[in-house]
């Protein structure tokens, strides 16, 4: 049970969240997409949000401005969260636009949105889990698609929802977050994800 509580925290590391929110949705939409169109999209879905990052991580790691991949000390998530804000931003204006990719584009915006709040936390020392806020906004961006689509999507959600169960206790029993930080995670993703939604729901 420990192994399992353990590789939660990386399995469902909130850095795959718009990796995994983008080929949730290539997958289960019902809209037509040319396969190689698919594919340039996930590829630079995938340098940006993944691999970008994980780059600089490790340049921050080498500075001695970041400890652990988890960015435990509220103060190292600045710049990593201020790096994301920027390509959330690319991977808007260059790679998704709101008319090909409605649902897609504003799952993204919501993840600007968390991003910010959460940089705008950092900077008032508040710390929240990152973990949460990225699978609550995917799990409440998945909702929104069944129910856009019509679709029977009820095991997606019921993993997801077991995710989210087993990440928080992950996070609890190794304190790396309390209640509060787990729950205002929670929240931040859940809300940002309801506040796009009105605009391709």
């Amino acid at each position: 049970m420990k192994l399992l509580l353990k590789s939660a925290s990386y399995v469902f590391h909130p850095l795959w969240m718009p990796f995994a929110g983008s080929l949730l949705y290539f997958l289960l939409t019902p809209r037509f997409f040319p396969i190689e169109l698919i594919k340039v999209k996930m590829l630079a879905i995938a340098i940006i949000t993944m691999f970008i990052p994980i780059v600089f991580y490790f340049l921050l790691k080498n500075l001695g401005k970041a400890s652990s991949l988890f960015l435990s000390d509220v103060q190292e998530r600045r710049w990593p969260l201020f790096f994301f804000i920027l390509l959330n931003l690319m991977i808007l204006f260059q790679v998704l636009n709101s008319y090909n990719y409605p649902a897609l584009y504003f799952y993204f915006v919501g993840i600007l949105f968390s991003t910010i709040t959460c940089f705008i936390m950092a900077i008032f020392r508040v710390k929240v889990s990152l973990h949460l806020v990225g699978l609550s906004g995917l799990t409440t961006f998945i909702v929104a698609l069944g129910v856009h689509f019509h679709l029977n999507l009820i095991f997606t959600i019921a993993f997801l929802f077991t995710a989210l169960g087993l990440t928080a206790s992950s996070r609890l029993i190794y304190k790396a977050h309390n209640n509060l930080e787990l729950v205002l995670g929670l929240f931040i993703g859940l809300i940002s994800q309801l506040i796009v939604v009105n605009y391709w729901l």
